[in-house]
């Protein structure tokens, strides 16, 4: 074999190790995830899960608009100066990664909970739950610590990052057994699903402080000098990142609320319960993205832009062909298998669960693409795609549920999930085009 391609090999041997240990904790979660809703569910009903599951969408919402996604910025410019011993560049890349973290928090718990005040019934909420509605709103602070991540990312610390899923869903788990006992209400599992966003934060950001510390990157770290000084397009960077992540919302929290506003807390309750089952189908091809994006960022700083194309397609055809086996199992298993975890009134969600695998697998097949464009310092393409294919969807979404209820929302995400495919496909292209010699000496 050559050098090339040992090298191709063990770029993909080191994407597959990192997904694999982070496989290993998000097996688990999806198991306790399953577990904990199944509790809820259970304890409190359709209905009743349903406004649980409103009023926990809405904050997830607009936890990820107000939220940056600063473990990209980190992912972005923070190898340059590890690789080359840039303490203090490097800090200042942690630095500006925290301070984006603590202004979306603060805009996050401040908008979500007016908004639940004043939008909640809007969207499906009993009134007597806008108030907890609101206090859940807190939470909005700690549900991604995203520098934090990003750190333990670039540290290659996979396997302690792989933790942090399953701490917050088994604290979750636990309390959801108390509260299955007791026949608790709805405020009780939202103060039990709050703890659980506050332990994972707690852990992620103790493991990254250690890691840094051991690493001896918080010698003499200021929070004070140049904000993005050696980190050219930071801002523009963060922004770009921060947008087209708000606009993904639309497929996710944005429908599960639309279905609530249109359909009520019943079908926003059996919408949620198979995007749940049909994201853990597609969790273990899914999690070869962030493990791409540290081995992408390294290559892209190196120069290899042929190594990132091929690492490309090779995660793209294994993502794919896994997640397009479990299409099959979707198809073929869903309703028993809603019915046995979550009670036999959710089995009426398997023909949904389908559409959402389905626009899953389109996603796994597509899932580099997206990395490669952000690497390759490309946001504002995916930004484009993403606000087209959004602005689309959400204009389509209420007339195709109104006309076909549930089944209509499956069938408008598989679309988006296609349009999203082919637009970050055709710019990619685009990106990647060779530049014709001809034309710069004009």
């Amino acid at each position: 074999m050559t050098a090339g391609g040992q090298a191709k090999d063990g770029l993909l041997r080191r994407v597959l190790a990192n997904a694999g240990m982070l496989l290993g904790g998000r097996t688990l979660n999806a198991l306790i995830s399953l577990g904990y809703m199944a509790l809820a569910a259970r304890t409190l009903g359709v209905a009743n899960f349903g406004v649980l599951v409103l009023i926990n969408t809405f904050a997830q919402f607009i936890g990820d608009v107000a939220r940056f996604q600063s473990w990209q910025t980190i992912l972005q410019f923070g190898p340059g100066p590890l690789a080359e011993n840039r303490r203090a560049d490097f800090q200042r890349v942690v630095r500006f990664g925290l301070i984006l973290d603590a202004v979306s928090a603060v805009a996050g718990v401040a908008i979500g909970a007016a908004g639940a005040m004043l939008f909640g019934p809007l969207l499906g909420m009993p009134q007597d739950m806008a108030g907890p509605a609101a206090l859940y709103g807190l939470t909005i602070a700690f549900m991604v610590p995203a520098t934090q991540i990003g750190l333990l990312r670039l540290f290659d610390r996979f396997g302690l990052l792989s933790a942090q899923a399953a701490i917050s869903s088994m604290v979750r788990l636990v309390g959801g057994g108390v509260g299955f006992v007791i026949g608790a209400p709805v405020s009780f599992f939202l103060i039990v699903w709050g703890a659980g966003t506050l332990a994972g934060f707690i852990y992620v950001s103790v493991i990254a402080y250690r890691e840094l510390r051991r690493r001896g990157l918080l010698e003499s770290f200021s929070w004070s000098g140049p904000l993005t000084a050696g980190m050219p397009g930071a801002w523009r960077f963060a922004i770009a990142t921060n947008a087209s992540a708000s606009v993904e919302v639309a497929f996710t929290h944005v429908a599960t609320l639309a279905v609530g506003a249109l359909l009520g807390p019943t079908e926003a309750g059996l919408w949620r319960v198979a995007r749940q089952i049909a994201d853990a189908l597609a969790k273990p091809a899914r999690l070869l993205i962030p493990a791409m994006y540290p081995e992408l960022a390294k290559l892209r700083a190196a120069g290899g832009e042929a190594h990132m194309q091929s690492l490309a397609v090779r995660v793209g055809l294994i993502g794919g062909g896994f997640a397009t086996l479990l299409l099959l199992v979707a198809v073929f298993a869903g309703e028993p298998l809603l019915t046995l975890v979550m009670g036999k009134d959710f089995g009426a969600a398997s023909q949904t669960m389908v559409w959402q695998v389905g626009a899953a697998v389109i996603g796994v097949w597509a899932l580099p693409l997206e990395p490669m464009l952000v690497s390759m310092g490309r946001p504002g393409a995916v930004l484009k795609v993403r606000l087209i294919v959004a602005a689309v969807f959400l204009t389509a979404l209420a007339p195709i549920v109104n006309a076909q209820g549930l089944q209509g929302a499956g069938m408008a995400l598989v679309g988006a999930a296609l349009a999203t495919a082919l637009g970050m496909f055709w710019s990619l292209s685009r990106v990647m085009r060779p530049k014709d010699p001809s034309r710069g000496a004009q």
